[in-house]
């Protein structure tokens, strides 16, 4: 039996890993940040940043190249591949990352839509990059990128209930209108280069798609989103790396010093810890497994706590620079923060392993 991906998936991967590399460098990300100061008088944008037009353009380059079909059937135009491929690709947008819903649009609403005939007729704008989606799971209603969502979904989740997942289209809540519960309100969060919008006044269908379809949607958000901690957490000990090996201190690079060693040497070990459940979560998911929810949750819980791990190892190592908005550091710290807190945090994936496992 091999485990490993194929050469054509890893070669998607190194296509697209190039062209994040080249179209969303680092300014690029903080272009995506707001200007100005935040609620509380911080310029958390500062820095190198890139002219706006790109942050738009690496969408539509990824939506060129096919990314934003890859788990859509060739009927609907889409490249009609799977989680074995895209979870590769999640990853590097996670280690770039990148100012778009990725997961949200391609791994998430876009396979839906296409399980479910397309109800809404939005799948082709959603394919060729000129609409972005965006899904609330869990009861939020916090909506990442909600400033350039034009559909949007929510994933609902009751235990009890028969359907115990609904997916329902979500309308009204992100229109700029006069109504003071009808305006965009962009939420004071974190990693501001995520334009979190708080949903307002807001109305749902009945709902669509059944509820194996709707499980395997939330699924597929929060195993992107596992892999994007992956790619993060990655980003973070490199920068780390690199940092501990060009800084000096008594005439000696800190990476030679046994503390430094060990920070990252544990921040390593926790990131290829996850990995494989990454990627077995990926497979599970992939083969319609009995287990896919449970190795999913495995797999969530591990990144988030890996890629917290990192951060804050990433974080020790730089010191003070660390902190400063103007250092590149920032930018992943906290859209790795911010993505431990998405799609259920660690504690509610363990609290759903425990459910399957009968304890």
């Amino acid at each position: 039996m091999r485990f490993a991906f194929t050469d054509d998936q890893l070669a998607f991967r190194d296509a697209v890993r190039d062209l994040l590399a080249k179209e969303c460098a680092p300014e690029v990300v903080r272009a995506a940040w707001p200007d100005g100061t935040d609620a509380h008088g911080a310029r958390k944008g500062e820095g190198s940043r890139a002219d706006a037009d790109r942050v738009g353009k690496v969408w539509a380059d990824l939506a060129e190249m096919g990314v934003l079909g890859i788990a859509v059937s060739e009927e609907h135009g889409g490249l009609g591949m799977g989680p074995l491929d895209w979870v590769l690709l999640a990853e590097e947008t996670g280690y770039a990352a990148l100012p778009h819903p990725f997961v949200e649009t391609a791994c998430v609403v876009a396979p839906l839509l296409d399980a479910t005939g397309d109800p809404h007729g939005v799948l082709a704008e959603l394919l060729d990059g000129s609409r972005q989606a965006a899904a609330l799971p869990l009861t939020t209603t916090l909506v990442p990128w909600g400033d350039a969502v034009t559909y949007l979904i929510s994933l609902d989740h009751q235990p009890a209930a028969d359907p115990a997942w609904v997916a329902r289209r979500v309308q009204g809540g992100l229109a700029v209108g006069d109504k003071p519960d009808a305006r965009r309100t962009l939420a004071d969060t974190l990693d501001a280069g995520r334009h979190v919008v708080q949903l307002g006044a807001w109305t749902a269908d009945a709902g669509f798609g059944t509820a194996d379809q709707v499980e395997q949607a939330f699924d597929r958000g929060a195993l992107g989103t596992a892999a994007q901690l992956l790619g993060l957490g990655r980003r973070l000990l490199d920068l780390s790396v690199a940092y501990a090996a060009e800084r000096k201190q008594f005439g000696v690079p800190i990476g030679s010093q046994q503390a430094v060693k060990h920070h990252l040497a544990d921040a390593a070990m926790k990131l290829r810890f996850a990995a494989p459940a990454v990627y077995a979560a990926a497979w599970s998911v992939a083969t319609d497994a009995p287990t896919a929810s449970r190795d999913v949750s495995t797999a969530k819980a591990l990144a988030s706590d890996a890629a917290r791990f990192t951060a804050r190892q990433a974080l020790q190592c730089h010191g003070a620079i660390g902190y400063t908005v103007e250092y590149d550091l920032h930018l992943y710290l906290k859209r790795a923060e911010a993505l431990v807190r998405s799609w259920g945090d660690a504690a509610w994936h363990r609290r759903r392993v425990a459910t399957a496992l009968g304890i």
